[in-house]
């Protein structure tokens, strides 16, 4: 463990924070010499393996990500004049299969439209393991691509529960606010609390914590989140 992180970890106390607490500790933690990510990390009483478990869709964060989006749209005829014209990076059809094919990973995000699914569903297993594939649950699916593309752009998330029962959502930058930072936190947990499947038993929200991209992590009183929202 290096001294910048003995001295980050200085700052954490051993207990559980509000989520506005936390927000504010993990500000004083960032010790990277770049603008690092603020994550959140959630443990969930939920079993992955279940289709009827799984936990996933994507929550529009009210002060972003603090991140620039490269946004990639599937579209053709009249839906790509629309993508083109809301700012999308770059849009194609099967020629943008081809690219991505051949190893051309230029993007964040995904956007396509319906009836091109068929054709990126070749890309799966390029797309899959990074997160980027479109899915209609996440809104990244649909027809209306200008108001996908702003709502990328404007920071809406994705969220999808890991095998081992966690999920990671990023809630801002270390150079946010800390009432920004607990606003996105709380609009992230919000959903998470809300999207519970009826088929979860037991203890749905098992722990919560936050974390810059290089530094400790701080746990948040996940009863308390809990109670807050359900």
């Amino acid at each position: 463990m290096g001294k910048k992180y003995q001295a980050a970890k200085a700052h954490v106390e051993p207990r559980n924070y509000t989520i506005a607490e936390a927000m504010q500790v993990v500000k004083k933690t960032a010790l990277a010499q770049f603008d690092e990510t603020v994550d959140l990390a959630i443990q969930l009483g939920v079993d992955p393996k279940h289709s009827d478990q799984m936990v996933r869709g994507s929550v529009l964060l009210p002060h972003g990500t603090g991140k620039k989006v490269r946004v990639a749209v599937f579209a053709k005829g009249d839906k790509d004049k629309e993508a083109r014209e809301a700012g999308a990076d770059i849009v194609g059809s099967e020629d943008l299969v081809e690219k991505i094919t051949k190893g051309w990973l230029e993007f964040d995000r995904v956007i396509a439209t319906p009836d091109l699914m068929g054709a990126v569903g070749k890309l799966g297993k390029i797309l899959g393991p990074r997160g980027l594939m479109p899915n209609p649950k996440s809104g990244t699916v649909t027809f209306d691509l200008a108001k996908a593309i702003r709502e990328v752009r404007q920071g809406r998330v994705e969220f999808k529960v890991e095998k081992a029962g966690i999920v990671h959502v990023p809630v801002g930058k270390a150079s946010f606010e800390p009432q920004k930072l607990t606003e996105n936190a709380s609009t992230v947990l919000e959903t998470i609390v809300k999207a519970k499947p009826s088929t979860a038993k037991g203890v749905y929200l098992q722990a919560v914590s936050v974390s810059t991209t290089m530094g400790p992590s701080i746990k948040i009183d996940a009863p308390g989140v809990a109670k807050m929202f359900g």
